[in-house]
């Protein structure tokens, strides 16, 4: 049952983010959206109230590290989460030479790729243990052997991670935390040369959020579930599952 659950979006605003709030709201979950500021979500927060859900608005930076803990700590005074969707990225642009070190780069991407997503998954992860239920979903990204986004990649890299390190701890609290790749999308992050419309990302970017406690550290990809119903699209996960490696 999905009734009363709340569900916090990071990066809901636009894109894959936007995508994952309205499908949730559609299968009657209320959801905090996340974005810099909250004029961006004020149309998005119409159509969801129009869905018949509970929401509201929060904003931070969150490369900055006080706005994230004021935001976590906004949203634990409100409602109770069980379900987190660390879904924002940020990817600067291709590093020329390949070999080029920009630090500012590496901190700003780690800060909010990495960081932000850590202290949201610390501040909410304990009471959802607590609780007996939770679903944490990581946003993570399929790029390898593309040394000039190397910055972007190897914070998806710790994301993931920590996320499969997490799992291992988590096993029977009725918490899981998994990861989902959506896959080259044409959002303003993926550009227009990407062969994937933003809606193919559900049901494939929310499935965790609906599985089972077995599904847990695990690597969805989203578009192995593109246009399916979520009702097929979660038997489908559960026959892949012993096919799922990561």
């Amino acid at each position: 049952m999905t009734e009363n659950k709340w569900a916090l979006v990071t990066g809901a605003s636009r894109g894959i983010g936007r995508e994952i709030a309205l499908f949730l709201a559609k299968n009657q979950i209320n959801v905090v959206v996340h974005s810099r500021s909250l004029k961006h979500t004020e149309s998005l927060i119409c159509e969801l109230k129009n869905l018949g859900i509970k929401t509201f608005a929060v904003g931070a930076e969150l490369s900055d590290e006080m706005q994230v803990r004021q935001m976590a700590d906004e949203i634990d005074k409100r409602v109770a989460l069980d379900y987190l969707f660390n879904n924002v990225g940020i990817q600067p642009k291709a590093q020329t030479p390949f070999s080029l070190m920009n630090v500012e780069e590496y901190i700003q991407t780690y800060k909010v790729n990495l960081v932000a997503p850590m202290i949201l998954i610390e501040k909410f992860l304990p009471k959802m243990i607590e609780q007996g239920f939770g679903r944490i979903c990581n946003t993570t990204s399929g790029i390898i052997y593309q040394p000039e986004q190397s910055a972007y990649a190897a914070s998806k890299g710790a994301l993931d991670k920590i996320s499969k390190d997490f799992s291992k701890k988590i096993e029977g609290t009725g918490v899981t935390i998994n990861v989902a790749d959506p896959g080259w999308i044409q959002t303003d992050l993926g550009g227009k040369n990407a062969p994937n419309l933003v809606d193919t990302v559900v049901p494939g970017m929310v499935l965790a959020a609906f599985t089972s406690n077995d599904i847990n550290g695990k690597w969805i990809s989203a578009q192995a579930y593109k246009g399916l119903g979520l009702e097929k699209a979660l038997e489908k996960l559960e026959q892949n599952l012993k096919e799922i490696t990561w």
